[in-house]
């Protein structure tokens, strides 16, 4: 699926820049960001498990998307973050954090046929807000123009 990769590679340039600031930010940190962003993708476990399935084990009502909004990423960065060693979980937070938001961000830009994002901000608030609609999840181009920003990044932070 050309938009899991899209978002790795959004990831890996959004903290190999970061890197050039952050001495600390070596490349396993930078692997850190991009499995941030692999995050709200855990949502697609529903091809797997359904739904319903989890809702009648757990008792109480249950859906997918809810992994896929800033809340469940949030729940899911945590508990990353916990099992992390303790003298890397500041650093491991943000870089999660970090990761799963540029999901987030690069996913409300989809183009919707209601013109309208899914409730990304979700605890927080249920609105879906306009979305400007810049490509499909399935625009092969995307991980193309992606990729080549991400080679880019990198070539540029080995010459320095």
């Amino acid at each position: 699926m050309p938009d899991l990769l899209s978002h790795a590679f959004i990831a890996f340039t959004v903290c190999t820049l970061l890197s050039l600031r952050y001495d600390w930010l070596t490349g396993e940190y930078v692997t850190v960001g991009m499995a941030g962003a692999f995050i709200p993708d855990m949502a697609k476990i529903k091809i797997l498990v359904d739904a319903a399935a989890v809702e009648a084990a757990l008792d109480i009502p249950f859906d997918w998307l809810g992994v896929h909004t800033l809340g469940g990423a949030f729940v899911a960065v945590l508990v990353g973050t916990v099992i992390a060693n303790r003298s890397d979980r500041r650093r491991v937070f943000g870089l999660l954090s970090l990761g799963a938001a540029s999901h987030l961000f690069a996913d409300a830009l989809l183009l919707k046929a209601s013109g309208r994002s899914y409730e990304v901000l979700w605890p927080l608030t249920q609105y879906h807000p306009p979305t400007p609609g810049l490509y499909l999840s399935t625009d092969i181009w995307l991980t193309g123009v992606t990729g080549t920003v991400a080679v880019s990044a990198w070539l540029f932070t080995a010459e320095s």
